[in-house]
């Protein structure tokens, strides 16, 4: 019968849009593979609850199939940088006067360790139009609208434990103890903005600091931390780059 309806599935033509895309992030994953591995403890990592996984990132053991960033991933990470530098001009234009980098053009940081323990910093403010003591260590995150939202509504500190371990570190190595930090949150979905004034947590940085000196002393002994859980179920480790090596 001519006319009858052919229920047999036939795969969707990829579009001029998907041919092009699937290029782009073919490249984008090709150059992120091809960068340099860092040789070091990111101080900005140092809050992650896992220090098992943080023995993995300081190792550069290759991450599991399905935990390696893809196009869109490094594209997310991408504008995320491009509204922290947005962030600058329009903080700037509010009468904030920072410095971001030195004199090099490099940014502003410190490496302790022998340089296995690095941290680089968004800014430093030494000067404002509005009250608030200086100078002062400036940070800024990019969230969804429902991160961002959990971050205006219980803070930073209680919501992203990660990022105020980041914030109390920095300003310990930075010399930044006496003025609170300032945090920035933008939100990608509305371009809304949050900001909050964090004191420095000393207890919370030498508690990073100690996490480190553990997890440079167990990668020498090649000794393994335990895990964060007891079995890969926990949310911890369910979408952990490296969930089939540590479970293997």
């Amino acid at each position: 019968m001519d006319d009858a309806l052919d229920f047999n599935h036939r795969p969707k033509e990829p579009t001029f849009a998907d041919t092009l895309n699937v290029r782009i992030d073919a490249a984008l994953v090709t150059e992120n593979e091809d960068r340099a591995p860092r040789s070091y403890l990111g101080g900005s990592r140092l809050g992650d609850p896992c220090a098992r996984r943080l023995q993995y990132e300081f190792l550069c053991l290759p991450r599991d199939p399905d935990g390696r960033f893809s196009g869109q991933s490094l594209r997310i990470f991408a504008v995320g940088h491009s509204l922290e530098d947005l962030a600058v001009e329009w903080l700037r234009k509010a009468g904030l006067d920072w410095r971001t980098r030195d004199r090099a053009g490099d940014q502003f940081g410190f490496s302790v360790a022998g340089g296995r323990v690095q941290g680089h910093i968004d800014g430093v403010i030494v000067a404002t139009a509005i009250d608030m003591a200086l100078p002062a260590l400036w940070e800024c995150k990019t969230a969804n609208a429902k991160n961002w939202r959990e971050i205006v509504k219980r803070g930073v500190v209680a919501a992203k434990p990660v990022y105020a371990a980041q914030i109390a570190l920095y300003q310990a190595y930075m010399g930044l103890t006496d003025a609170p930090a300032l945090f920035t949150a933008i939100n990608k979905d509305t371009s809304e903005l949050w900001h909050e004034l964090v004191p420095f947590d000393g207890a919370l940085a030498q508690a990073c600091s100690d996490k480190a000196v553990r997890i440079l002393q167990a990668c020498d002994a090649g000794e393994w931390l335990p895990r964060i859980a007891a079995e890969p179920g926990h949310f911890e480790c369910a979408f952990c780059a490296w969930k089939q090596r540590c479970w293997a």
